[in-house]
């Protein structure tokens, strides 16, 4: 069973595209989870209009959402928001693979055939992207300023994370991500480092997303708007936050 997870947020604009492009996709007893952060437009309404069982619609409150303020920055709280928006997601996906997605790129027609099997394993498959403007024109592959390589070390020394909407990965790595803990700012950071602390990952260098970037998109291509202090304070909280959750879940079992 595959779980394509969706976090939304006033995703009117660009969701239906999104939706058309994975529901074909999957199959009867697969799952599209959605979780909406509380949208004031009608992105809710556009999900409930396709009419597919497949959708599964949750609600999560960001007003009751308080940022640890050790994590305080100019950026931080829109990708703090998010976090806790798929945490929320993955609690309720019941599929065997996990597929993460945005509201608002577009999949290429054979993302999850071209993913699957390299899922056969517990393993983090990320692929490449196509990254095109608000009229789906390409601009250059993504890889052109994040190229992913594999290594628990390299990544959260020199690389840092994969961008969470190219990532696919198993149930086992799933459990061993979530709870995901209130000190980590960015999901797909936190996940990456999991994979290769306990797991593995692989990377497609075939572009499986076309990747849209606009005035709201929260993740930026090439620039960071935080400072290096914040940057090695943010770094050291993971490799702590990590290597307690591999030894904690290590000493259970």
């Amino acid at each position: 069973m595959i779980s394509v997870c969706m976090a939304t947020y006033n995703g009117e604009r660009y969701i239906a595209e999104q939706v058309k492009s994975i529901l074909p996709q999957l199959k009867e007893n697969d799952e599209l989870v959605v979780s909406d952060d509380g949208s004031t437009d009608s992105t809710i309404k556009i999900l409930e209009s396709f009419n597919d069982k497949r959708i599964k619609i949750f609600h999560h409150n960001r007003n009751e959402i308080k940022i640890p303020f050790y994590l305080s920055s100019k950026s931080a709280d829109k990708f703090y928001f998010a976090a806790r928006n798929f945490e929320n997601i993955l609690t309720k996906a019941q599929g065997d693979y996990i597929f993460l997605s945005d509201q608002d790129d577009i999949w290429q027609p054979d993302k999850i055939e071209k993913t699957i099997p390299y899922l056969s394993d517990d393993k983090l498959v990320i692929s490449d992207a196509w990254v095109v403007n608000e009229n789906m024109e390409k601009l250059h592959k993504l890889s052109k300023y994040v190229n992913y390589k594999k290594g628990f070390w390299k990544n959260i020394i020199i690389r840092g994370a994969p961008y969470g909407c190219l990532c696919a990965f198993t149930k086992n790595i799933k459990n061993l991500i979530l709870p995901i803990p209130k000190n980590v700012l960015t999901h797909d950071f936190w996940l990456s480092l999991i994979a290769e602390l306990k797991f593995s990952s692989i990377y497609i260098q075939e572009p499986l997303v076309l990747y849209r970037r606009h005035s709201n998109t929260v993740s930026k291509t090439n620039t960071s708007q935080n400072s290096i202090f914040f940057i090695i304070k943010y770094r050291a909280f993971l490799l702590f936050e990590a290597l307690k959750r591999y030894f904690s879940r290590r000493k259970c079992r």
